[in-house]
């Protein structure tokens, strides 16, 4: 074999085996992306929408009969549904036969399900919900321990609610931050009473590199890989004090940890 052929040779070896190298590199991305297609398929049926029904009779273009306020997820023994606070009405009409509900299903094949206030957690934006008759697939909850920053993790809810049916939706993300739930104002003058009463107990949230929308208030974020829920997403209450200081503020998407799920339910439980 002449020099140019040995050296033709030992270039196509190298080619192989970058090729080779390069295919194993990619084996765990499409894994990756295989494990949270199976993680959805588990969650899905967890993921309900939060709201209040009344009977078409008792309606009118004020007063619809179906009102979105945000998502929750089940848990349990899949009696319990977790979301946020600010998620419900401030008024429900019960005069007129209108209910707290959750739905559950997809699509035309959504039902309600009346379901009652058990525990409320203000200082989290948490409450929780007792299913009435009814018990749904429930997701597991972490334990109280934060999880690191550069984690991969996804959520999953009704972003735009009802508006294009009831279809939940997923969104990857890692942990971009852990922060305080509240930053002060540079200026005293400038705070407002919210923002005083938290800064006398902030708690650190997780802050994620995706946008959630108002409709996203109250979704699971969960580990991408098994599912288990590591918080629960605020797009409305962590932003009011922690953004509050921005002329405009950013897309940036707030998470309550878990380990305050895990409180409320002990006090659910007395």
């Amino acid at each position: 074999m002449n020099k140019h052929s040995l050296s033709e040779a030992v270039n196509e070896r190298r080619i192989r085996h970058l090729f080779l190298w390069l295919m194993l590199l990619s084996v765990p991305a499409l894994g990756s992306a295989s494990e949270l297609a199976d993680t959805i398929d588990k969650v899905r049926a967890s993921i309900v929408a939060v709201g209040t029904a009344r009977p078409i009779q008792r309606t009118n273009p004020e007063n619809p009969p179906l009102r979105f306020l945000g998502t929750g997820f089940a848990i349990g023994d899949g009696s319990l549904v977790v979301s946020n606070l600010h998620v419900l009405p401030k008024e429900v009409d019960w005069k007129n036969d209108e209910s707290l509900v959750v739905f559950t299903g997809r699509g035309e094949q959504a039902t309600a399900i009346k379901v009652t206030v058990l525990a409320e957690d203000p200082e989290h934006d948490l409450v929780l919900l007792k299913l009435k008759g009814s018990s749904l697939p429930a997701l597991t909850l972490a334990g109280d321990g934060m999880i690191r920053e550069g984690e991969e993790v996804a959520f999953t809810g009704f972003p735009l609610g009802m508006v294009l049916g009831l279809y939940p939706v997923t969104h990857k993300a890692i942990v971009s931050a852990i922060t305080p739930s509240v930053i002060p104002s540079q200026q005293a003058a400038k705070l407002t009473p919210e923002q005083v009463r938290r800064l006398r107990a902030p708690y650190e949230v997780y802050q994620l590199d995706a946008v959630a929308y108002p409709g996203n208030s109250g979704s699971p974020m969960y580990d991408s890989r098994t599912g288990v829920v590591l918080g629960v997403l605020n797009s409305v209450f962590v932003k009011g004090t922690k953004e509050a200081v921005l002329e405009r503020p950013s897309g940036i998407t707030y998470v309550i940890p878990v380990r305050y799920v895990n409180d409320l339910i002990k006090r659910g439980r007395r």
